[in-house]
């Protein structure tokens, strides 16, 4: 609203604010100014983001490209329907916070094994990093490569045999599902 009375139709806005629907801010800006809604995530920082970006009903091919040509110089992006943005949020905008608790959590087991905290966490940020620099440039699906480490009765069997008593592909579901649903929720009016 404290932009509304100085940005006109030859203006763009580009909106991060989730669960904010591009219908809000189109009514609340009362003109037929161009928005577009984005869902990027924090690794834009080191050129690594994951972007989604929806038009909103006055927004231009142009802006499309322009807003494409933005999020591109900080990692990959999509244009999508604005229906599936808050599930961008739920997986994309929101797991890098999933990711690092992961990497957390694998450096912390290194510590107790006696690795040094700071070789724990950089080996496991690397093999994070590594692991999804696969699944990228190699184009397979990550169950695939996931097998491809396994030996049976291996040390991997063993690891992911536990991961899977406790849960850990249903909670990453069920997590980001949650983060999609808190981010509809954000969107709907309050009473």
């Amino acid at each position: 609203e404290e932009i509304k009375d100085v940005v006109t139709p030859s203006h763009l806005i580009i909106s991060i604010a989730a669960g904010v629907t591009l219908e809000t801010m189109e009514k609340i800006l009362g003109t037929e100014i161009p928005v577009i809604r984005v869902m990027p995530n924090t690794p834009c920082m080191v050129g690594k983001s994951a972007s989604a970006f929806a038009l909103g009903k006055f927004a231009s091919e142009s802006d499309s490209v322009l807003t494409h040509t933005l999020l591109k110089a900080v990692g990959e992006v999509t244009e999508t329907k604005e229906t599936l943005l808050d599930s961008y949020t739920g997986f994309s905008g929101s797991g890098p916070a999933y990711v690092y608790l992961m990497i957390e959590a694998m450096a912390e087991a290194a510590v107790r094994n006696g690795i040094p905290r700071d070789v724990a966490i950089r080996f496991a940020a690397q093999t994070v990093a590594g692991s999804a620099e696969m699944v990228l440039q190699r184009n397979t699906h990550p169950a695939l490569l996931k097998d491809s480490v396994v030996s049976p009765g291996g040390t991997t069997a063993e690891g992911l045999a536990v991961l899977e008593s406790k849960g850990f592909r249903g909670t990453i579901i069920e997590a980001v599902t949650a983060a999609k649903e808190k981010a509809t929720a954000l969107g709907k009016p309050s009473l």
